[in-house]
């Protein structure tokens, strides 16, 4: 069993399958819709319609691109808050289609720049937060790689939660907890064993539904990974779209309003 600091590093590999890998895998037709109608197009969060062996979803996920240039394309997976409004855009309309939710969550965090803040950066995620809270829609969300701070919840409220054996979900880096704790991110292999920020330890605390199994890891052989998640996603999607939706959202409220208790009993 590896360590949390070793799962730290397989989340950050540079081979690792990013978003658009696991689209071009798992999903067919998929039409990206841009924008947030209010100021530009975010090409950290990816999103439009698809269809997962068939059946319509609506897919969000954070892109963090491989090559440089792509890297910089994708602000290395770090949105700005016009991608949240993006977000927010998309799910409503998922909502008035009676559409289903997907998101794929690979981000250190939220994009902490000058123009970000100015923009209104924490108030759009606050209202992504709200808005999946009281979607009257299905979502299930996966954590790929790294689910970092407010940028990764913002799309991470969820009726199912998934993450993969060697991704992170924390609202800090272990270099940040470290800076913060010890006053140098030299400790960040303590600091990650103390956030508890492997999916193991998360799937222990009950703070997420399922970890799907890598093997050997995602980045040497994603083929079993990606059969076993759409597996699991078509199972999900089955679950819950059979329930009706006062049922769907008591459940997805309940659950939220457990972390307090689960977190401190953990603790």
């Amino acid at each position: 069993m590896s360590t949390v600091w070793e799962s730290v590093q397989l989340a950050r590999h540079a081979k690792r399958p990013l978003f658009m890998d696991y689209v071009s895998q798992l999903f067919s037709e998929f039409d990206i819709l841009h924008g947030d109608r209010a100021y530009a197009d975010d090409k950290a969060i990816i999103g439009g319609l698809a269809r997962l062996d068939g059946q319509p979803v609506m897919l969000i996920g954070q892109h963090r691109g491989r090559s440089t240039r792509e890297r910089i394309a994708h602000n290395f997976g770090m949105a700005n808050p016009e991608g949240y409004r993006k977000v927010i855009r998309l799910v409503k309309m998922a909502e008035r289609f009676n559409i289903p939710v997907l998101t794929f969550i690979d981000t250190q965090g939220a994009y902490p720049g000058v123009g970000a803040e100015e923009r209104g950066q924490a108030q759009a995620i606050a209202e992504s937060i709200a808005v999946f809270s009281s979607l009257k829609t299905p979502i299930i969300a996966t954590i790929i790689g790294e689910g970092g701070s407010g940028g990764a919840l913002a799309i991470g409220v969820a009726d199912r939660v998934n993450m993969l054996q060697n991704s992170i979900y924390s609202v800090i880096s272990p270099e940040g907890c470290a800076s913060i704790l010890w006053k140098t991110a030299e400790k960040a292999s303590d600091a990650s064993e103390a956030l508890k920020l492997n999916a193991d330890n998360l799937y222990q605390m009950g703070l997420v539904n399922q970890v799907i199994a890598e093997g050997e890891g995602a980045h040497i052989d994603a083929k079993p990974v990606i059969t076993r998640l759409k597996a699991l996603l078509l199972e999900q999607l089955a679950e819950l779209t059979d329930q009706d939706t006062d049922t769907l959202l008591e459940a997805r409220y309940q659950r939220l309003k457990s972390f307090d208790s689960k977190v401190a009993l953990s603790s």
